[in-house]
């Protein structure tokens, strides 16, 4: 499918794998460039020689989001390689499960660190960029978010509340640009092959004392009971949503919330 991406310059946060770098080999795909982000800079080089783009096509700035002085710096690099028409795409997939734990577990500062990262950080760029993506009648935001905005679990409190707030800044976002051709979607994932997920069914394994398998099949019908595919998702699945959503083909879509979970979320 043509998506009607050449020409039009996409930044990727959380990037160096996942959900982030699936749907940056997409936007390579379908003829964008990419301007690929993360933390550490030795994975995001790695992550980049591994999508194999043409000279020109992938640029990698490496960024953590904890300010608004990165933000603004991360802006910078984009907005050089987009040059005069600007930026077009934003896809915030970077995030963290954050403090764990029952609610009277966990302190401020858990509170604080999970929502720097999964709320604030999307804000602060989203502010940082916008100048970019209002430029020329034409872009899309879409910010990963999860399941666990809708249908929150009371052992991760503090990113269900960041996420369920990507949600709301995300719609409010939607009704802000969309005359000016800017539209905002979010895509929300429910236990995908991550890094994330990897990190948190290694700590399963070892406090139950079984294999990682074992965990992984024993989170699915003790947690999930509703992913009716009985499976964790590829991080592929996900991102040809996000890729979707970035396009032309999704000229009508705005202020949205799309859900990859194989029916996780138990309402309708």
């Amino acid at each position: 499918m043509d998506l009607g991406l050449d020409g039009r310059t996409a930044l990727v946060t959380g990037g160096d794998s996942g959900i982030g770098w699936h749907t940056a080999r997409l936007l390579l795909e379908e003829g964008a460039t990419v301007v690929l982000s993360d933390q550490d800079p030795d994975a995001l080089e790695e992550a980049a020689a591994g999508l194999g783009a043409g000279p020109g096509r992938l640029h990698t700035v490496a960024a953590d989001l904890g300010t608004d002085a990165a933000a603004q710096e991360l802006d910078r690099a984009a907005a050089e390689v987009a040059g005069e028409k600007g930026l077009s795409i934003l896809v915030h997939a970077a995030g963290v499960t954050g403090a764990q734990g029952k609610f009277h577990e966990i302190d401020d500062d858990g509170w604080v660190d999970t929502l720097t990262v999964d709320l604030l950080a999307p804000v602060r760029l989203t502010r940082a960029v916008l100048p970019s993506l209002r430029r020329d009648g034409w872009g899309r935001i879409v910010y990963l978010t999860s399941e666990d905005a809708v249908q929150p679990y009371d052992d991760e409190l503090p990113y269900c509340a960041a996420k369920a707030g990507v949600l709301a800044f995300a719609k409010g976002l939607s009704q802000t640009y969309a005359d000016e051709g800017l539209l905002v979607n979010c895509v929300s994932p429910a236990f995908i092959r991550t890094p994330m997920t990897d990190a948190m069914m290694n700590k399963r394994a070892e406090e139950r004392g079984t294999s990682f398998e074992e965990a992984v099949e024993s989170f699915l019908d003790e947690e999930r009971p509703h992913m009716e595919l009985g499976r964790r998702g590829e991080p592929e699945e996900v991102a040809a949503v996000v890729a979707f959503l970035c396009s032309e083909r999704a000229s009508f879509v705005n202020g949205s919330n799309w859900r990859v979970d194989s029916g996780s979320v138990a309402h309708i």
